[in-house]
Order: C-alpha cells, then sequence, then structure tokens
C-alpha cells in the first residue's frame, strides 16, 4: 500500500532546548537539554498543522554519556568511550530505558516518555523511534531491564574470536585501548587519568576487529554478532537462531507494546537480511501495523531489503539526495537526474526522500549551501517524484545553519548529535515553548510557509500522493543553462494533473518555455488540443493560458507546481 508520510526528525535533546549558552564541551546545567515535557500538546498541534504526519523521536532510547544522575543511581560512564559530553545516541547503554537526561524527573523517566508517545497520538500523529541493531555502548548495561531477560554477553565465550551463539566479537589475550587523539571534555582529562578496562578487546561497531581503534572508528561501541563469522570468510550460522536475534525481537516487541508505530533502523545492511526477515515478520504478526524505515547506502541491495527482508522504506541518500546537492551546488546537469532515479526505480515507492538529517550538513550551513532558500527547489524535487515518504529534520523548515564548534561535533554543518547544545533559529520559532514562529524573521516565515504548503500538498492532492510520474524531456530553448540546470516532470492521476517544475540554478532566473510532448498528453489521456491553463498551487497561485509559446519566469533557487486545468466551456 503505497502512503505519503511526512516524517518529522525530532531530535529531543535539542529541540525543546530554552538556553543559548553555547559554551563548547558545555556540561548540561551550562548548555541545557530539551525535555520530553517540552514537546507540548501546542509543539504537536503545529506540527500537525505544518503537514506532519509521523514523529521520530531521535535520541530517545539511553546513551552512553558524561552526565551523573547521583540520586537516580546512575553513574556517568568512562570519558574515553564517550563521544562529546553528551554522548552519541547512537552508543545505546540500556535498549530497555530512555535517557534519564530528557526527563524533568529522571526517576519518572519513562512516564514522561509514555505521556509524550501519548500526547503524540492524541494529536493523530504516530511515533517511530531509533533502532539500533549493529551495536551497543562499550559499557552496556540494562538495570531497568523486564524480568526473565539477560543483558549482552553473559554468556559469552570470552575465549573464542566468534561462536554464533556470542553477543559480541572478541580478540582473546589482547586489552582494548582507546585512541590517545581522543580529548574527553575538550582536553581538560589527561590520558594518564583514564581507567577504562576492557579485556579481552570487543571488535568495535564498524566492524573493526582490533584492539586499538582508531579516532576515526566507531571506538565507543562494540559490534553485535549475528551469526556471521567474519574472521573466518563471513559464513553465516543461522540455525539454530543465534541468541542476539532473540534479544533485538524481545527488545522491538517491548516498544512496540509502548504503542511504537514504526523505527527507524540503523546501519541496517551491516546487519545479516536474514535477520531482517526473521524479526520483521515474526514482529508484524502482533503489530501489522509498524513500519521499519532501513538506513542503507548501497542500491544494489535495495531489492532484497524490501522484497526479502521487509523494510516497508529505505533511505535514497545516493540517488535523489546525492543528485539534489549536485545540482544546487551547479557540479551536475539535470539531463543525468534520469539515471540518479534508475538507481532505485523499481522500488521508488519505497524510497525515504529527504534533504536533512542528522547525518547530512544543513542546508542552510556554509558548509554546504549557506542559504536556506536552497530548500525550495530541493525539497520540491525530493517530496514530489514519488508516491513514498518524505523526511524533514527539525529546525530545517525555517532554516537552521549549524553554525560553531559545539564540542565533539566540531563546526563541521551539523547540528550536533553528541554535545549539550542548542539550535539557535529553531529556537525563534519555538519562542520560549510558545511555538508560534513570532520571532522569526520575514525571510524565515516565507521559508516555513513553503515547508507547510508543500508537506500539506503532498498529502492532499492525489497527484503527488499516489500518483503516476512522467519525466519530461528538456524545455526546447537556445539557452543552455534551460537544458541543464531546469528539471520538470508531471505527476497525475484521474482528474488531477500537476505539473513540476525545478530551477536548480542559483544565480540566474531564467525565461522556461513550456512544452509537453505528444507521448506526455497520451500518458494523461488529455486532448493536446483542448485548452487549459496552468495554476502554481505551491507559492505564487500564477495562472496563465497554455499554448504553443507560454513561457514562465523562473528566479534562481525556485520551484512550481502547476496544476493543469481544461479552460474548454461546457
Amino acid at each position: 500500500m503505497i502512503h505519503k508520510h511526512i516524517i518529522y526528525q525530532l531530535f529531543v535533546r535539542i529541540f525543546g532546548n530554552k538556553q543559548s549558552s553555547g559554551i563548547p564541551f558545555g556540561s548540561m546545567e551550562e548548555n541545557g537539554v530539551g525535555k520530553f515535557n517540552d514537546i507540548s500538546l501546542k509543539a504537536l498541534e503545529v506540527l500537525k498543522k505544518q503537514g506532519i504526519t509521523h514523529i521520530w523521536y531521535t535520541g530517545v532510547l539511553e546513551q552512553a554519556c558524561l552526565t551523573e544522575f547521583t540520586q537516580e543511581g546512575i553513574p556517568p560512564n568512562s570519558p574515553e568511550i564517550v563521544k562529546g559530553r553528551a554522548g552519541s545516541p547512537y552508543a545505546i547503554k540500556d535498549y530497555y530505558d530512555v535517557s534519564p537526561e530528557l526527563a524533568t524527573e529522571v526517576s519518572r523517566r519513562m512516564e514522561e516518555f509514555e505521556a509524550l508517545v501519548n500526547r503524540t497520538k492524541e494529536q493523530g500523529l504516530k511515533v517511530l523511534i531509533d533502532f539500533v541493531p549493529n551495536h551497543v555502548a562499550r559499557e552496556y548495561n540494562s538495570d531497568v531491564k523486564p524480568e526473565g531477560i539477560q543483558d549482552f554477553g553473559v554468556h559469552d565465550n570470552l575465549e573464542r574470536t566468534f561462536t554464533p551463539q556470542n553477543n559480541f566479537y572478541y580478540i582473546p589475550g589482547e586489552v582494548f585501548v582507546a585512541p590517545y587523539e581522543h580529548k574527553p571534555y575538550g582536553g581538560e582529562m589527561p590520558y594518564q587519568n583514564r581507567f577504562y578496562v576492557e579485556i579481552p578487546a570487543k571488535a568495535s561497531g564498524n566492524d573493526v576487529f582490533s584492539a586499538i581503534p582508531s579516532y576515526y572508528d566507531w571506538f565507543e561501541t562494540i559490534k553485535l554478532n549475528y551469526g556471521v563469522d567474519y574472521t573466518g570468510g563471513g559464513t553465516a550460522y543461522f540455525d539454530p537462531i543465534p541468541d542476539t536475534w532473540s534479544k533485538m525481537y524481545d527488545i522491538l516487541h517491548y516498544w512496540a507494546q509502548k504503542g511504537i508505530d514504526g523505527f527507524r533502523c540503523d546501519m541496517v545492511h551491516m546487519v545479516p537480511l536474514a535477520f531482517w526477515k526473521w524479526v520483521i515478520a515474526k514482529l508484524k504478526q502482533d503489530f501489522p501495523h509498524l513500519i521499519f524505515i532501513g538506513e542503507i547506502y548501497d542500491p544494489t541491495l535495495y531489492e532484497a531489503y524490501i522484497r526479502t527482508g521487509g523494510f516497508d522504506y529505505l533511505y535514497d541518500k545516493v540517488g535523489v539526495y546525492d543528485m539534489a546537492v549536485r545540482m544546487l551546488k551547479q557540479e551536475d546537469t539535470a539531463l543525468h537526474i534520469r539515471h540518479a532515479l534508475a538507481q532505485s526505480e523499481h522500488v521508488a515507492d519505497h524510497m525515504l526522500r529527504f534533504m536533512e538529517n542528522h547525518d547530512e550538513q544543513r542546508i542552510a550551513s556554509p558548509h554546504l549551501l549557506g542559504d536556506p532558500k536552497a530548500g525550495v527547489p530541493a525539497m520540491t524535487f525530493s517530496a514530489c517524484l514519488g508516491r513514498g515518504p518524505v523526511l524533514i529534520y527539525f529546525g530545517q523548515e525555517v532554516g537552521e545553519c549549524a553554525i560553531g564548534a559545539s564540542g565533539f561535533s566540531g563546526d563541521d554543518g551539523r547540528t550536533t548529535i553528541f554535545d549539550y547544545w542548542h539550535a539557535p533559529i529553531h529556537q525563534l520559532w519555538m519562542n520560549n515553548g510558545a511555538f508560534d514562529g513570532s520571532k522569526l524573521s520575514d525571510e524565515q516565515k516565507e521559508l516555513l510557509s513553503f515547508y507547510r504548503r508543500l508537506s500539506t500538498l503532498c498529502q492532499t492532492r492525489k497527484a503527488l500522493r499516489e500518483g503516476h510520474f512522467y519525466e519530461l524531456p528538456p524545455m526546447p530553448s537556445d539557452n543552455e543553462l534551460i537544458q541543464h540546470k531546469i528539471y520538470g516532470f508531471l505527476r497525475y492521476l484521474e482528474e488531477e494533473y500537476l505539473l513540476i517544475l525545478i530551477n536548480f540554478d542559483r544565480h540566474n532566473s531564467l525565461e522556461v518555455p513550456i512544452y509537453l510532448p505528444e507521448h506526455a498528453w497520451q500518458c494523461m489521456g488529455l486532448d493536446a488540443f483542448q485548452p487549459y491553463s496552468l495554476t502554481d498551487i505551491l507559492s505564487t497561485d500564477t495562472s496563465f493560458e497554455l499554448t504553443g509559446d507560454s513561457i514562465v519566469t523562473m528566479e534562481p533557487w525556485s520551484a512550481y507546481i502547476f496544476e493543469l486545468n481544461s479552460t474548454k466551456k461546457s
């Protein structure tokens, strides 16, 4: 079934943070932190009105961090194996708990999260959270696990690099050594004062089978064993079912019972396809409504992870996202877009399109494009191409630009996931919890309005939601810029016909002739010799009669969604 979900990725730690200290490597007290309770009914109501259908709450599960919650008996983790002060939300230290820092009352943290889930559903929104299957924090330890559940590694054979029923991979006889270059607390902690001990060393999360991972490895995590002997030629041992499979099923089942509607699954291609086939099918027996979104970067695996693995949606990073970025940076031509789309053509309805997420640089960042207006052509392109879901990262809709170094993350154009920080432009929209956007500039309000209209159109227009796709040939013109910078396509279904035009040129306004080939008219089932009008439904409400010499002016980095209507008198 086709679902044009509009998913809003909300990083809880930063979303509701009202402080703006901005101290690099600052503590939670110094820089502040967003809470579950900051995501109020008002916030959710506003997001709903912006066309959002699902909220992906990022950073919910308890991760390794350097913050101590003494009264609750939650010690900080060892500094040498935590990135940043707040720690990575993908270094999970307890799959059965939520991050204590996100609670107003730490002892009631699960209640506060469950209340957030209920608030979200009261607004008619669905709830997604992360599932991180490939690795865990080096000091993983669940102190709230349900009765009968055992932690990873409890019964592992520590003398073997690999056995099918081990949860981890080991390097027998060797001691783990954290990278010397890692500077906890921003360099305040001398290397000789670090006391984390791991004997024998375990393989790191990014498949590094060394006791001495590098600074650029996922050294803060340990790789989970799904029954594949990577040091023995990749031989798989899936019968009997590996212990890790059963443990992961229990975790997913636990959260599904709490009302979670789906999971964004981290680095799915680093986990065996056979596991996904088994676990997704097994879970959907009890929870058929669950959706699974896979982070994946190899187009040759798309079909297998959908048809065999059972994923509902996969990241379209190396196709649509990368193509859009190249176009915006003036590094490619619209003549190559068809090739980029072909990578996922056979599974297009299952591709999640986006222009920002926590891994990618902000559109408005100087490290990428330096101008939030670039989101207009890019998001119109990615959101309108197909029938699959669309992702918006919090702050994207108002032009958050992620300027400055926050700590471990550095100044890299991304909103940090490692540090206690804030998002200054997003804070203007949040307006101290009013969520009314009154502090935004006129340009920021205009951008927010664009995202709202685009999301709403994707939900309400059946041609965008469920319709057919037709790529138009380059518009006939002697101007080579039009050939290389303008991309046009049709979306149509039943009696709704839409023409989408994108100008990827950053600097030039272009006079674009509108030409629909005979084959396009035939596919839509329309008579090309009847009179028609075009009306822009995205932003301008511009309307004009379609003739053989119709021309539309397209400003730099702009987009139109024209509705094609017959003007024949009845």
